[in-house]
């Protein structure tokens, strides 16, 4: 089966409430209608409400089948309920005037949705900028345990062939123990994708055939995924042919488990992991899907500017995806 054929079949039926707050853009709107019409989800998106029917009457979208919720004119229980619980989350950081303007926000409003079980997951980004997902997302959901940061993998694929990249789109350079996070991280997002996961931790340098802080990095960051996830096969330091091409792994690394072999590829800083999803996408042939959001505690998915209906369909199923296996 095709990648999204095999992730619809996975979210089928298992009830995934999605949020959109970017309810009225004809592209998130268009996919919505189509997940739900599908039954793949239960949709809310959000917005005003007279603004998003004009939008389906334009496109002639049936909107019986989907819930609309306006943070402007919302329930008087339902925002008190936000409020409370947003300046709980805060710990004192924001008083209740400051969460009602906040919650006026779709971004804030879809977030806590999300953070009071309200909805499984958001998807945002068609016409924000990624800070204004990411932020809500940071400061009301926040990590998961085991992770103090969030990062951003794509999942590499052509035709058969599907890999994960990581971290291509959100922390500038990474330390040892972040390096590590975005291993353990990376391998449950390749999970989501029915990849069994072997983690090459990628360097100019294979078992130590050069001396360099930054090798002397990646070799730290492979003992410490060891600790966090024992069970997870992960190898470090290699270099990429060595994690990739068997005759290459035999003969650098013999002793590895996932030289070779590897299909989940953590780059040791945003600028290698960056150009290499590029490389492979624009001279390989890769679709590059993502960037996936992984770290959070309750997914939360950023969309481009520049996305089509398509990929905001994509995106939202990979999201109920994420939900699906967070449940396990």
């Amino acid at each position: 089966m095709e990648l999204f054929e095999q992730l619809s079949e996975k979210i089928k039926g298992q009830g995934k409430r999605i949020v959109f707050p970017e309810g009225t853009d004809e592209r998130v709107l268009g996919a919505a209608v189509r997940l739900a019409d599908k039954a793949l989800i239960e949709v809310t998106v959000l917005g005003d409400k007279s603004t998003i029917e004009e939008v389906a009457a334009a496109k002639n979208y049936d909107l019986q089948t989907i819930k609309i919720l306006d943070p402007e004119d919302c329930d008087e229980n339902l925002m008190n309920l936000m409020i409370e619980e947003l300046v709980k989350r805060r710990n004192g950081k924001t008083d209740e005037v400051t969460a009602e303007k906040w919650l006026k926000d779709e971004n804030y409003f879809g977030t806590m949705l999300v953070y009071l079980d309200l909805a499984d997951g958001m998807v945002s980004g068609a016409t924000h900028p990624t800070g204004d997902t990411v932020r809500p997302a940071l400061q009301i959901v926040k990590t998961k345990p085991g992770s103090s940061r969030i990062s951003g993998a794509f999942v590499m694929q052509r035709g058969e062939e599907r890999y994960v990249f990581a971290d291509c789109a959100i922390n500038i350079d990474l330390d040892a123990q972040t390096m590590a996070e975005v291993a353990v991280q990376s391998a449950e997002t390749a999970q989501v994708f029915g990849i069994d996961p072997k983690v090459a931790m990628l360097s100019f340098s294979t078992k130590g055939s050069a001396k360099a802080p930054q090798v002397d990095k990646v070799a730290e960051a492979t003992e410490i995924a060891h600790k966090l996830a024992p069970d997870l096969a992960v190898d470090g330091e290699l270099q990429f042919d060595a994690a990739f091409v068997e005759s290459v792994a035999a003969s650098k690394a013999p002793d590895s488990d996932v030289a070779g072999q590897a299909n989940v590829f953590v780059f040791p800083d945003l600028q290698s992991g960056n150009i290499g999803y590029k490389i492979a996408q624009r001279l390989g042939g890769f679709e590059a899907i993502g960037p996936v959001l992984q770290g959070l505690a309750k997914p939360i998915s950023d969309l481009s500017r520049g996305c089509n209906e398509e990929d905001v369909y994509k995106v939202a199923i990979i999201t109920a995806a994420q939900a699906v296996d967070a449940d396990k």
